[in-house]
């Protein structure tokens, strides 16, 4: 399956949420979203990286932009993870891969000379039409962060 890439239209899904119900991304048009996907909750880098959204959430509200996590776990497993480190930011469960295989991040991974699949970190930031405004692969931690802000400010200021 090919990878969706700026420009494409973000696929659509409807999925379990934390807190119960399900999320559904075209729920959100008309407005940007920024959609993460990480690997597992409760992980030092996915702790980290949720920690890091979580801490600059207000950004992103004063913007009008929902940041929503995504990985393979659980409802139950995302509920656990919200309440022990206090996360503010939605979290959606894909445990049946649908999402993370229709936006391409489930990927070989190798670690110590082993292989495995697994979920490759990717950021979406999601436009008000549909359309993917940017994507971040292979996500290092280090301004992630301040980089999608950016693009989300840029987006918002642009003529959406």
């Amino acid at each position: 399956m090919a990878k969706p890439e700026k420009g494409d239209m973000a696929p659509d899904f409807e999925l379990p949420r934390d807190g119960g119900g399900t999320f559904r991304l075209s729920s959100l048009r008309g407005n940007p979203v920024v959609l993460y996907f990480y690997p597992q909750d409760d992980t030092e880098t996915c702790t980290t990286q949720a920690m890091d959204f979580s801490a600059r959430k207000h950004e992103f509200d004063a913007l009008g932009i929902p940041v929503v996590g995504l990985s393979p776990d659980t409802p139950k497993s995302h509920d656990k993870f919200k309440s022990k480190y206090g996360l503010t930011i939605d979290l959606v469960a894909d445990p049946e891969r649908k999402a993370v295989e229709a936006y391409g991040v489930w990927t070989e991974k190798s670690m110590f000379g082993r292989k495995y699949m697994g979920v490759e970190r990717s950021t979406f930031l999601i436009a008000p039409d549909g359309r993917i405004a940017d994507a971040w692969r292979k996500v290092r931690l280090k301004g992630h962060v301040d980089a999608v802000l950016k693009a989300a400010k840029a987006l918002k200021g642009g003529s959406e």
